[in-house]
């Protein structure tokens, strides 16, 4: 057995047996919870079935979707466009769709029942951009072809519950591409602009913001609040933002840009404004995570607005709530987890759980998912296409946040982005964002500190005091807020078995190229072969810098010790300014202690 396969197995032991832990008692734990309990205890009621659409009550049928099954779908970050896509995971009638050929951190969560998920091929027959793998041509993209080269199976057209025939005529829904209209900027609620129906599916279309980019687009139906006809705001007193780039913003009229156009408005007998929602405040309900959407928790109903509610997750902080459409697909009613054989997160305290020092996640009612286990769905890991800002909360502890493009419009923090900073270990551990403020010096100098022992391990010593050592700074150091004495020389010692790190910063990695990246990676030790993964994943500074050392052995299957010297580069990038200012104010020190001396 050699050490490196040493390594990997006690590490891989010792989190096993710390993930048995955890499942088995939460496993425990929801045995003995039940909903009626609950309800009586806290003297609620669950939210009546009848207030809930479609989308989100019961199912009228079990899913059979399978793992490895193809088909098409719209991706939730650039709504315009229509992907090739994989089920990774099925659970319950939810699935956890993975983009092909992008990296999984970019996969999402829907219902079996969505209506943004096609068949395989349905782009072709219905006229629609079906956008292939990356590798792919658009125009040489073939569907049978794809599924031979890949071994894989499309998903039966009856597994959907979507229309698939034909697409939907345009007096169905009132509306056709090319028309125009008023609407809301989710991203800036306070702002109603210039927008096009540029796409129409079903009774659903697709409502784009004039000369703005796609990732502002939204699905909808005539019946949302978010859309008015041309001329509302000036009916309502409102300002309407002109499309960007306008000459005359100032002096927008609707009938010059119709003409300018060469366009018209949607008819305001088009627009069907729904009735406000029947929600009440401490009514029970079941909610998806939003900060961690492979979790269903148990949650309340604290606040509402005509079509809108608030969302309380039962046992955590109230700065964890947020506001979501009454319509949303993530939210259920009481029951529905149990009836499509879906997990229900309990409040967190209403069971024993594992302490901090069983060595799990110190949060409280965290079992480690969205970070042990790997979830990097809008979870722990940061995705480099989507905003992030660090969050207190240990479950899917990155607030995805919207992101807005050069020279958009920039609306305050909402409700779901802000909170309140914890102890900085806690998130220390979880977050790897570049720029997380709560990665104290201690915490990055430990884990320095571990690789530079297993390094120097390797190079001279017996495998017997391998495990010795392993024990030691694994599972002793990491849980230590004080690193090893001898960390200082371990530290330049890394330097030199490293040196294209010497010199540079986060500051300045962040911002090279794909080629510089794999250049960079190229100069590492016994890494010349791996900067072409680099390259042909298209991995800038932004994202290198973003990258796990779980992210590089998995996703990007890179043995352990190339991984091991990678990751510890990105890790001494970003402690290299705390470095560097720390032995400036050192020669400070000394220089004004020699002065001192001379002129005594």
């Amino acid at each position: 057995m050699t050490a490196q396969t040493t390594v990997s197995m006690l590490a891989g032991s010792y989190s096993s047996v710390q993930l048995i832990l955890s499942v088995f008692l939460v496993s425990v734990k929801r045995r003995s919870w039940s909903w009626q309990q609950f309800l009586n205890q806290q003297q609620a009621e669950a939210a009546p079935v009848a207030l809930f659409t479609q989308s989100q009550s019961f199912p009228s049928r079990r899913s059979a979707f399978k793992v490895g099954m193809k088909l098409e779908g719209v991706d939730p970050l650039h709504p315009s466009m229509i992907c090739v896509l994989t089920v990774a995971e099925a659970i319950g009638i939810r699935l956890r769709l993975h983009i092909d050929g992008y990296s999984e951190c970019y996969d999402f969560w829907v219902n079996a029942d969505s209506a943004e998920i096609r068949p395989a091929g349905w782009c072709k027959d219905n006229n629609h951009k079906l956008h292939p793998p990356k590798g792919h041509s658009e125009t040489d993209f073939d569907w049978t072809d794809y599924l031979r080269s890949s071994g894989s199976q499309a998903a039966p057209p009856t597994l959907f519950t979507c229309r698939t025939a034909v697409s939907v005529r345009p007096s169905s829904c009132g509306f056709r591409v090319g028309m125009k209209l008023e609407a809301v900027d989710r991203k800036n609620p306070g702002l109603v602009c210039v927008a096009s129906v540029t796409d129409v599916i079903d009774d659903h279309f697709l409502v784009h913001f004039d000369n703005w980019d796609d990732t502002y687009d939204y699905w909808c139906d005539n019946s949302s609040p978010y859309i008015h006809p041309v001329g509302w705001c000036e009916e309502q007193g409102r300002p309407l933002t002109a499309p960007q780039g306008h000459p005359n913003p100032e002096n927008f009229l609707w009938e010059e840009y119709l003409q300018e156009t060469g366009s018209t408005a949607a008819p305001t007998s088009a627009f069907k404004l729904r009735a406000p929602h029947g929600f009440q405040v401490n009514q029970k309900l079941e909610a998806v995570d939003r900060r961690n959407p492979m979790l269903i928790r148990v949650a309340t109903v604290t606040d509402t607005e005509d079509y809108r509610v608030k969302i309380h997750y039962d046992g955590w902080s109230q700065q964890f709530d947020v506001w979501c459409d009454s319509d949303l697909s993530d939210l259920h009613p009481v029951g529905w987890c149990q009836r499509t054989g879906h997990p229900l997160e309990p409040p967190p305290g209403s069971s024993p759980l594992p302490s901090p020092s069983q060595g799990v996640c110190p949060t409280a009612g965290c079992r480690g998912v969205g970070h042990i286990k790997g979830a990097k769905y809008t979870g722990h890991h940061r995705s480099v296409r989507r905003g992030a800002q660090a969050s207190p909360r240990c479950p899917g502890l990155s607030v995805s946040v919207d992101p807005n493009t050069d020279g958009h419009r920039v609306s305050p923090p909402t409700v779901q982005t802000l909170g309140q900073e914890t102890p900085a270990f806690k998130a220390a551990v979880l977050c790897s964002d570049v720029w997380c403020h709560h990665i104290t010096e201690e915490i990055i100098r430990t884990y320095i500190s571990i690789f530079c022992q297993i390094i120097f391990i390797f190079a001279e010593s017996s495998e017997s005091s391998l495990q010795a050592a392993l024990h030691q700074s694994v599972f002793l150091s990491a849980m230590s807020a004080q690193p090893g004495r001898d960390l200082s020389l371990c530290w330049e010692q890394h330097r030199k078995l490293l040196p294209g790190v010497v010199g540079e910063t986060a500051e300045t990695v962040q911002h090279w190229s794909v080629q510089q990246v794999a250049n960079f990676v190229e100069t590492l030790p016994g890494c010349e072969e791996q900067s072409k993964l680099f390259r042909d994943e298209q991995i800038d500074g932004r994202a290198f810098l973003l990258l796990t050392q779980q992210d590089i052995v998995r996703i990007l299957s890179i043995k352990l010790g190339p991984a091991l010297k990678i990751y510890n580069s990105i890790l001494m990038f970003k402690h290299a300014k705390d470095r560097n200012e720390d032995v400036f104010e050192g020669r400070t020190v000394r220089r004004r202690r020699r002065t001192a001396e001379l002129s005594q």
